[in-house]
């Protein structure tokens, strides 16, 4: 194979590698079904935070349950800043920190590419991506491992605060005993809340922020659950019990899922690795017969044909085994 052949190859998987990062960052979450599910879940559990005022002493309990309902269904879904993305991710970096790595990695990929004769528009879209695409990627990878941790944790926690209210704890020092003994970021969470608590705001609208750094419906349920029992009252330690029966009951249905669509994943593996496995053996045994796919240009349209009907097949099968509930 002469040199020429190996550069215009090189040329070729490098473009194919840059167009597909990006379409994977920028394309692939409308695609899967993330953001659809994001705003699904935003539209059903609104964010912000609790109005603290009372609207009197002589309203009973139902309107008192119901006045914290409507204020709770009144937050406005907004996009959220870069610093709330950030910090959902478990990270302690500043916005700027942020801004400067991410353009950081693009200028290195960029001149990196250049370096190794990939041309100028392979450089240009890795740089691209490497700046704009693969820093956010990052964030929902962390926030989705940060809140996967959160939730293995979580119905344990409120069995604890259960039991501690059942002894006889207020709930605040019930909430310090998850603080010391539970794994992060639980601990870190409810550390927040503790902290939150210390310096004046209200216990429930302390609780109801806890959404606003684990964006997911069982923290929510959570904040609503103290919010309306320190408003209205009431029996805490049954509300918080049959809270955390929800939570077990939801994860049971989760891992349920995950294993029904086991099946149906690995099915999609193999048949997106299939073609890749088929022209490295056909390669190995027989180097003349496929060549023809980088060495002539007809070829290489046929082989960037396939390379995006392919990537489009995977992604309309990630988005069939795509379950939520």
């Amino acid at each position: 194979m002469t040199g020429n052949a190996m550069q215009t190859i090189a040329l070729f998987f490098l473009v194919a590698v840059a167009i597909g990062g990006i379409a994977w960052v920028f394309i692939y979450p409308s695609l899967s079904g993330e953001r659809k599910a994001e705003k699904r879940q935003e539209t059903v559990i609104r964010t912000g935070t609790v109005v603290r005022a009372s609207r009197g002493a002589q309203k009973t309990r139902r309107e008192q349950v119901e006045g914290t309902l409507k204020e709770i269904e009144k937050r406005q879904s907004k996009s959220i800043p870069l610093s709330i993305r950030i910090a959902q991710a478990g990270l302690t970096w500043s916005t700027r920190r942020f801004v400067i790595t991410s353009a950081l990695m693009g200028v290195t990929a960029f001149f990196v590419f250049l370096m190794i004769d990939a041309g100028l528009i392979a450089a240009l879209g890795v740089g691209f991506g490497a700046a704009f695409g693969l820093p956010f990627w990052i964030l929902r990878y962390l926030k989705k491992r940060r809140e996967t941790k959160f939730l293995e944790a979580f119905p344990d926690a409120v069995d604890v605060i259960v039991r501690g209210i059942k002894a006889g704890l207020p709930l605040l020092d019930s909430m310090k005993i998850i603080t010391t003994d539970s794994p992060d970021p639980l601990k870190s969470e409810f550390r927040s809340i503790v902290e939150t608590q210390a310096v004046g705001i209200p216990l429930g609208d302390a609780c109801a922020k806890l959404y606003e750094r684990i964006p997911l419906p069982e923290a929510n349920f959570f904040g609503i659950v103290i919010s309306v029992q320190q408003k209205a009252g009431g029996n805490l330690s049954e509300a918080l019990g049959n809270l955390s029966r929800v939570l077990r009951d939801r994860k049971k249905m989760k891992a349920k899922i995950q294993a029904m669509s086991m099946e149906a994943k690995a099915s999609g593996a193999i048949i997106a690795a299939l073609p890749v496995v088929v022209m490295v053996l056909v390669y190995l045994s027989s180097p003349d017969y496929i060549t023809l796919l980088w060495t002539d240009p007809r070829g290489r349209m046929m082989l960037a044909a396939s390379a995006v009907w392919m990537t489009i097949g995977v992604l309309v099968m990630r988005k069939m085994i795509n379950f939520d509930f």
